[in-house]
C-alpha cells in the first residue's frame, strides 16, 4: 500500500463515511472532524507510509497506545470529507490483523469538553436526542466505548465508536491537537 492508493480510495471512503454519519444523525451537526485514521498490517508498510505522509506534513505526536506506536501527522494540505476538512492523518503502526488496510475510521469532536463515558454520552445525546432509537433500530451498527490511553496522559478522552461493516465514526470531546499540546506540557511539568 502507498500513498496513492490511499488517494484513490479517498473518494469511495469519503461517500461511505458521509453516508453513515447522516445514518447516525451527525452529519448536519457542527461538529469538527479533526482527523482521519488508517489501518495498517504489516510493519514495512506502515514504516513506508509513514516516510510518503512526512512529504505531505509533520509529524505532531509519535505516542505508544495501547501498546503500540501511533503517528499523528498535521497535513499541509486538509483532506476534503463533504463540508468538513480534516488536517491531521492517525498512522497506528500494525498490533492485531485488520480484514482491510486502508482507511478506516474518521473523528468527531463533540462539544462540551467531557471527562467521563457518562458526560460524552449526555453530550451526545443533547445534540442528537434520537441516537439511542436509531441504534436500537439498527443492530447492526456496533458500538463500542473505550478511554484510549497514552503512557503518562492526563488528559481524558472516552470515545464513543460506531461501526458499520468496515468503517467508522468515532466521537470524542477533546480534539486530537488539544490531547497532543496537553501531553507535551505534561512532559515538561
Amino acid at each position: 500500500m502507498q500513498y496513492q492508493q490511499l488517494k484513490s480510495q479517498w473518494p469511495e471512503f469519503s461517500q461511505a463515511i458521509l453516508h453513515f454519519a447522516k445514518r447516525l444523525g451527525l452529519k448536519d451537526l457542527a461538529l469538527v472532524c479533526d482527523h482521519a485514521a488508517l489501518r495498517v498490517n504489516d510493519l514495512a508498510v506502515a514504516e513506508a507510509l509513514l516516510t510518503q505522509w512526512q512529504k505531505k506534513g509533520k509529524i505532531i505526536s509519535d505516542s505508544i497506545i495501547n501498546g503500540r506506536p501511533i503517528y499523528i501527522i498535521a497535513l499541509d494540505e486538509p483532506l476534503q470529507l463533504g463540508d468538513w476538512k480534516i488536517d491531521c492523518v492517525e498512522l497506528p503502526f500494525p498490533g492485531k490483523l485488520y480484514p482491510q488496510q486502508g482507511w478506516e475510521h474518521i473523528e468527531l469532536v463533540l462539544p462540551g469538553n467531557a471527562q467521563t463515558m457518562a458526560e460524552l454520552e449526555r453530550a451526545l445525546e443533547s445534540i442528537n436526542p434520537d441516537i439511542a432509537a436509531l441504534l436500537a433500530a439498527n443492530p447492526a451498527i456496533k458500538v463500542k466505548r473505550s478511554a484510549p490511553h497514552v503512557a503518562g496522559e492526563k488528559v481524558a478522552n472516552p470515545t464513543i465508536a460506531f461501526k458499520l461493516n468496515n468503517i467508522c465514526i468515532k466521537v470524542h470531546s477533546a480534539g486530537i491537537k488539544t490531547v497532543i499540546e496537553k501531553e507535551m506540557l505534561n512532559k515538561y511539568d
